[in-house]
């Protein structure tokens, strides 16, 4: 088993290709494998089952069936990564299918061992996470087919869970907010070159090019309202999102046999551990608040190792916020501005977002408006009522981070 190495130091200015970032996909897996070698069989078997062997309760019993399966026969990132997709849906689905009253403490060995051992080649935590819910789990249904990301034409997901087409556009949707990020990402390598060099007018155009990169995220995050229903999203897909750390449903954590005698405890997985807005965070010189940025490092561990390094990379180079500010220069602060606003008004959809999605749908939920088909718990999930899937406060912390971005304007 092995993985290609990221660079932990590369010199400055950035080159994406060191940091395995797609100059046409950016983090996004730029051509994921949708089957595994031959040997794994067994996982991939109960993997394109997953939303029938969950809501009709076999899961487990399969899982018990499968046999104890090597990793030394996984070569190359795309299969590594494939293989972490896979044991992370099976493991969420495991742990979920009877719901937040039915947890169980232990997962098996043939599920745990190769699982933790995937996740060490990646430096990955052995929990279902942004990096395979959506980074690495889409395909084109025509390979030949258009290449325009779109959740109604020729996109698709590899792995499912229940949730039917709603989960399918969750996952879509998010998908093309990364992809809609490609060309900040890119204008992010374009303004820490401009620093470096000096070149003001180069640092124009990236700022601009940023600032229009984060309004078109914007625009890809509203299509959720298009694609996922709410009362299916909170009551069928939110909980295989939830992790087993800082849940009441699994207060205790998981024990992962084979590896571990003690419980581990994971977060679940959440748009903060997404590298773009912490790229963009660390390029605009964006602090925030000691509780916030604690919670948003700590996503950083569940983010690939390469994605990561670049996120520090950036974190090192030298201050845009200073050379504007120092600059004088009226068009500079301007562009500066419009790339705030923008991750401002991108931050504030995404709190529309979560009221719609948790807040409403919570509550008719608990007054039994809510369409339950298809989920596995007896009643709607209410553990993480108040907190994000990774564990957060999540209005309060939404709203910090939000505030603490529009506290980052230069003044004229």
């Amino acid at each position: 088993m092995e993985a290609r190495e990221g660079t932990e130091e590369p010199p400055l200015p950035l080159a994406l290709t060191r940091f395995q970032v797609s100059e046409e996909f950016g983090f996004l897996l730029p051509q994921p494998l949708t089957e595994l070698p031959a040997p794994y069989g067994p996982w991939m078997e109960i993997a394109h089952q997953l939303p029938h062997l969950i809501t009709s309760h076999q899961l487990r019993s399969r899982v018990h069936q499968v046999p104890q399966l090597s990793t030394q026969h996984l070569r190359g990132r795309e299969e590594l990564h494939l293989a972490h997709l896979v044991l992370s849906f099976i493991t969420t689905g495991y742990v979920w299918q009877e719901g937040e009253e039915g947890t169980v403490k232990v997962l098996p060995r043939n599920l745990a061992v190769p699982f933790w051992e995937v996740s060490q080649a990646l430096g990955l935590p052995p929990i279902l996470s942004h990096a395979d819910f959506v980074l690495a789990n889409w395909r084109r249904k025509n390979p030949k087919g258009p290449r325009l990301l779109c959740p109604c034409r020729n996109l698709d997901t590899i792995i499912s869970l229940p949730g039917g087409e709603s989960l399918r556009g969750f996952i879509l949707v998010t998908l093309l907010v990364e992809k809609a990020a490609v060309p900040g990402i890119k204008a992010i390598v374009e303004a820490i070159g401009a620093l470096l060099q000096p070149d003001e007018e180069a640092l124009h155009r990236a700022l601009q090019e940023l600032a229009e990169a984060i309004g078109d995220m914007s625009q890809a995050l509203k299509r959720m309202h298009d694609y996922v229903d709410p009362a299916v999203f909170y009551t069928v897909i939110r909980i295989f999102l939830s992790g087993w750390k800082d849940n009441p449903a699994m207060p205790e954590g998981l024990t992962y046999e084979g590896v571990s005698e003690e419980p581990m405890a994971f977060s679940g997985g959440s748009a903060a551990q997404s590298s773009v807005l912490h790229a963009f965070d660390e390029l605009l010189g964006i602090r925030h608040s000691q509780d916030s940025t604690a919670f948003l490092h700590r996503m950083r561990g569940y983010m690939p190792r390469p994605h990561r390094a670049f996120v520090e990379e950036i974190r090192r180079a030298p201050s845009l916020r200073h050379r504007v500010l120092s600059s004088g220069d009226a068009r500079l602060c301007a562009a500066f501005n419009r790339c705030i606003t923008a991750l401002a008004d991108f931050r504030s959809h995404h709190i529309t977002i979560v009221t719609k999605y948790i807040t409403i749908a919570a509550a008719k939920a608990k007054a039994g408006q809510g369409d339950r088909a298809g989920t596995p718990a007896a009643k709607p999930p209410s553990a993480l009522e108040a907190k994000g899937t990774g564990g957060s406060h999540i209005f309060s912390f939404l709203k910090s981070i939000r505030d603490t971005t529009r506290e980052a304007m230069i003044s004229a």
